[in-house]
């Protein structure tokens, strides 16, 4: 029996309009062209469907098979294919000019798991009544931001005021466009340090290069 259609579905026996078709039947063999009520007649023996194919081909090519299992399958595809699109979508993520540490890590953390997911991240600061006369607070939130996001994400521009919220729009980088982390600097000790061991090297090389020769008896 076949499946209830749907706009868009390929035509299915009797509502094939063409007089001859290509027929390829339930094992994949080509049956050369034959009249359509004769390929029709095929599938019923096999109690199978005859499905057109491939329409614009002259003339169409129909295969016998089971039009149900085979719209299922292609369904299926369908769905599998929807399933591996990534959706961006729009997060936000609001914070204020006198965050605290704690608070502020946890949400970068969440930031960044939305860049490397595909999506739009708008990050706000929120200011409240006498903040407002404190806006570099936020701008240096929003900068950090920028910067520990530094190759999953860059912003579109610079920080916009609306009302009371001060805001950025993150966009994840395309792949491959990532920043690579590059080795960290020494600190000022382990330069200190390196100085050190250089400068007792070099002591060393003098006090060689001044001791007396060992002195040799002739025999």
């Amino acid at each position: 029996m076949v499946a209830r259609k749907e706009d868009g579905d390929p035509r299915v026996n009797r509502e094939i309009t063409s007089r001859e078709i290509l027929l390829i039947d339930e094992n994949g063999v080509k049956m050369g062209i034959i009249p359509t009520a004769e390929g029709i007649h095929l599938a019923e023996e096999r109690q199978l469907d005859l499905v057109e194919v491939a329409p614009q081909a002259s003339p169409p090519v129909c295969r016998i098979l089971d039009y149900g299992k085979y719209r299922y399958q292609l369904q299926k595809k369908e769905k599998d294919a929807r399933k591996k699109q990534k959706v961006q979508t729009l997060k936000e993520m609001k914070m204020r000019p006198k965050i605290d540490e704690h608070d502020y890590d946890f949400k970068v953390r969440a930031i960044k798991s939305f860049l490397e997911d595909g999506h739009r991240v708008k990050v706000s600061v929120f200011f409240r009544g006498r903040e407002m006369s404190f806006l570099s607070k936020g701008e240096e939130v929003l900068a950090r931001v920028i910067a520990d996001c530094e190759g999953l994400g860059k912003s579109e521009g610079r920080p916009r005021m609306e009302g009371r919220y001060m805001r950025i729009m993150m966009t994840p980088l395309p792949p491959g466009q990532g920043k690579i982390a590059t080795k960290p600097e020494k600190n000022d000790a382990g330069k200190i340090a390196e100085k050190k061991n250089a400068g007792k090297k070099v002591d060393e090389k003098k006090k060689e290069e001044a001791a007396p020769a060992p002195e040799t008896t002739a025999e």
